[in-house]
């Protein structure tokens, strides 16, 4: 009894949950443990991930930021004029001789004969007008004078009596005297009448309308039955006539160049619808005062047109031979508009940025002749910044970098 006792205390108690095949708490606990620190783990990289994530988006954005405050401008080189003596200037086309045709007689145009681009000569007939009122007065002046005529005629005979009685002393020299006087009155009536009718006679001329030179028509302003007013006031012109063999070219010369032109010069004349087409001319008359509004000295060139190629009234471009060195040309669109005048930016070579003034000596619309203010090495600027100003940091762009900004 006491043996069995013993053995039954020498046997270990068996766990309540052995016999049903399930784990021990401890292995429980353990495996929440790694679980839960490979959970941290994660999180803890996702950290670091973020953390290098910001840190990278931060440089990022900071090398974009300094590379966006870099100011990138694109330069050129001033070029030279070539010294052959020549300026372009704007010019127009004028008949050697123009004029307006107005009527001198009043009356109804009754036909015309010419129309415009009509090459007349001299003398030609252009119009003719009915002109009744004028040729009732030519009448009504015959009459008169020949009535002045026929009363001049009898006291001439009515004198010569008296002179042959005066001289038997048949009459006083007071009525000799009076019959002297009558006919010298008569005399002069018959003159004034004369003069009146070669008056209205050289009036009822002007209702034949013709060309006072050898030109084109260049205007016709009037039709058959249209009312005529004599003179040029109010009344409107029935013709405008040039001549279109030789022309002339007035050109505005400004003043820089005035003293470098004279009579008799060799100049070209080009029109932008006749390309490659030169017209050679001469100068010929040169104002002798410069224009103060302007600052300009007008010169007038002579320009032969036989083949009648060029047209009055047309623009041209006149190389005129005024300038006498060379000067730099730059594009208009580097010109910076300020209130101390006209500037260029120019480039050193550290990059800084130099606002010089300048003497521009002539506008070519899409370039500018500079006079002083630049030299030949330097980088100017082309469509500077409004904002740009004097020693700002510039970079130069490389062609790369213009093809980026062209697209």
């Amino acid at each position: 009894m006491t043996e069995k006792t013993h053995a039954s205390l020498a046997i270990p108690a068996r766990d309540p949950d052995e016999g049903h095949g399930l784990p021990p708490r401890n292995v429980e606990w353990r495996r929440a443990k790694i679980a839960l620190l490979i959970v941290l783990a994660l999180l803890a990289l996702g950290a670091v991930r973020t953390v290098v994530v910001d840190m990278m988006h931060s440089r990022s954005v900071a090398a974009t930021t300094q590379q966006n405050a870099k100011q990138f401008v694109n330069v050129v080189t001033p070029t030279q004029t070539d010294n052959g003596g020549e300026t372009l200037l704007p010019g127009t086309l004028r008949g050697f001789v123009e004029s307006p045709i107005h009527a001198r007689a009043t009356g109804y145009l009754l036909h015309w004969y010419v129309d415009i681009g009509t090459r007349v000569k001299q003398g030609q007939l252009l119009a003719d007008l009915d002109t009744p009122e004028i040729d009732q007065e030519l009448a009504q002046a015959v009459a008169q004078r020949d009535q002045t005529s026929s009363s001049l005629g009898l006291a001439k005979s009515s004198l010569e009596r008296w002179q042959q009685l005066r001289q038997r002393d048949a009459v006083s020299q007071q009525e000799l005297d009076e019959r002297q006087s009558t006919y010298n009155q008569d005399v002069a009536n018959l003159a004034a009448a004369d003069a009146n009718v070669r008056r209205l006679r050289q009036l009822e001329s002007f209702k034949r309308i013709v060309a006072p030179f050898a030109g084109v028509v260049t205007q016709r302003n009037v039709d058959v039955g249209d009312l005529i007013d004599a003179g040029s006031g109010a009344s409107r012109a029935l013709f405008a006539l040039a001549q279109s063999d030789p022309l002339r070219v007035y050109v505005q010369l400004p003043q820089a160049y005035a003293q470098n032109v004279s009579v008799g010069q060799h100049v070209v004349v080009t029109q932008a619808e006749l390309p490659g087409q030169p017209f050679h001319g001469t100068l010929t008359h040169i104002s002798g005062a410069i224009d103060v509004p302007t600052r300009s000295l007008q010169v007038e060139v002579t320009l032969p047109n036989p083949d009648g190629r060029l047209r009055p009234g047309a623009y041209v471009q006149v190389a005129l031979p005024a300038a006498v060195h060379a000067r730099l040309l730059v594009p208009g669109n580097a010109l910076l508009f300020r209130a101390e005048g006209p500037r260029l930016a120019v480039v050193d070579a550290n990059g800084e940025v130099h606002l010089r003034k300048i003497d521009i000596a002539q506008d070519l619309g899409q370039s500018l002749e500079i006079e002083s203010g630049i030299e030949p090495t330097d980088k100017v600027i082309v469509n500077p910044s409004d904002s740009i100003a004097d020693g700002d940091h510039v970079l130069i762009a490389s062609p790369q970098q213009k093809g980026k900004k062209a697209s």
